[in-house]
């Protein structure tokens, strides 16, 4: 998947002092995740209901 148009933005949970962040790009049918730390690494996507499980999921641990 091409994401180089991607908009990317910081998770809300995510602090500036470095640390475990993530990015987020929201795309037509999909949502894109990738390290803040690492750009240009690997990016995983997922449909938007899987990431609603997703936030659901790590929210009720």
């Amino acid at each position: 998947m091409d994401l180089s148009d991607a908009v990317w933005r910081k998770a809300r949970r995510s602090t500036e002092n470095g640390g475990n962040c993530i990015e987020l790009a929201s795309l037509k049918n999909t949502i894109a995740i990738r390290d803040s730390k690492n750009p240009n690494g690997p990016k995983l996507t997922i449909t938007r209901k899987d990431f609603c499980h997703l936030t659901h999921s790590i929210k009720n641990i």
